[in-house]
């Protein structure tokens, strides 16, 4: 390695034994979603580099989305790369769909459903305890600015959490999440480690794109030249607030909520002091941990439920119009009940 790559190389190293150390993963297995991109084989090279002296077992995910002509390169490179660190590999091959091609939104978020639920079954599989991705600071800010223009609460304004469970036992962690991607690209840079270029990164069509190359751009050069640190900050503010309200919906899920079979049933006198915000907050909470389908349900629909909450107790029943997914709505006294069809 040349003299004056030496110093890229371990700012990132040092950086990263700061932001996941290695002794919080070692003696397990650790699933590094590669797609052959810079960000992901810079996030490879850095964790095999910092492994610690019992490094339990790192193992490479690539999921082929087989929509590119290159994807079969990417895969191959992947593999090569696994092989040439002495890693295991583990790749899966999308089937191509049928019918005619979905639009743009579509096309992503069924490659996003594909590759989760691949790194999800490959993590149970083989016993990961940690699924880490190399989602970067820029990749934040992109998402909080995406979230502003469709709309969105103080959760959505946090944008990506560093870590959230996959499924049990399982934790989805991103340790690259306040690295810069121009850090990353230094880092390759220095090691003189090759990647593969993805041309749909630069397709217009997709949302995430434009974003990239012509939005955040323009906001920089026109607006404020320090946009990206000002997404970042304004997502982690959110996400203080978020966990302050966390927080006070935990509480009131034991105190105020009772789960029976298909039905929720809130204790409003010990809801008619708090917050709507909060309250809205409870009842998707309520509403997830019953595992119903939220799909449907908007801000309107959580808000004509805090409403419900709020309203003053009747001595008879009053009920509302059903909800999305079947769920109905009913005010006994001090009681608001839903449930679900059948209940």
């Amino acid at each position: 390695m040349a003299r004056e790559a030496a110093p890229a190389v371990a700012a990132l190293e040092s950086r990263l034994r700061q932001l996941w150390p290695p002794d919080d993963w070692c003696g397990v297995t650790v699933l590094a979603a590669v797609s052959g991109g810079s960000d992901s084989v810079a996030l490879l090279r850095g964790l095999h580099a910092i492994r610690a002296a019992d490094p339990g077992r790192l193992v490479v995910a690539h999921f082929n989305h087989a929509l590119r002509a290159e994807a079969d390169d990417d895969e191959r490179f992947v593999r090569q790369l696994a092989e040439r660190l002495g890693l295991q590999c583990l790749v899966a091959r999308a089937e191509r769909p049928a019918g005619p091609p979905k639009p743009a939104s579509g096309v992503e978020e069924a490659a996003r459903h594909a590759r989760y639920g691949f790194l999800r079954a490959t993590a149970t599989e083989f016993g990961a305890r940690y699924v880490a991705t190399a989602h970067t600071a820029d990749d934040q800010a992109e998402t909080v600015l995406h979230r502003i223009l469709r709309g969105t609460g103080i959760g959505g304004l946090s944008g990506m959490r560093r870590a959230r469970s996959l499924r049990e036992g399982v934790t989805l962690i991103r340790p690259l999440l306040t690295v810069r991607r121009a850090e990353l690209a230094a880092y390759l840079a220095a090691l003189g480690q090759p990647f593969c270029e993805d041309a749909t990164n630069f397709e217009r069509r997709f949302t995430r794109n434009r974003l990239r190359h012509e939005l955040l751009p323009q906001l920089a050069e026109q607006y404020n030249g320090q946009i990206v640190d000002a997404l970042l900050r304004l997502g982690r503010l959110a996400g203080e607030a978020q966990e302050v309200i966390d927080g006070q919906v935990k509480q009131l899920l034991s105190r105020a909520v009772r789960w029976e079979a298909g039905r929720l049933v809130f204790d409003c006198t010990e809801l008619a002091d708090q917050p709507r915000y909060v309250l809205r907050e409870l009842l998707i909470a309520a509403w997830r941990r019953q595992g119903w389908g939220e799909q449907a349900m908007g801000f309107e629909e959580w808000d004509a439920l805090a409403n419900s909450l709020l309203a003053t107790a009747t001595s008879g029943r009053a009920t509302w119009p059903m909800l999305p997914g079947g769920v109905a709505v009913a005010r006994h006294g001090d009681l608001l009940v839903l449930a679900s069809a059948g209940a």
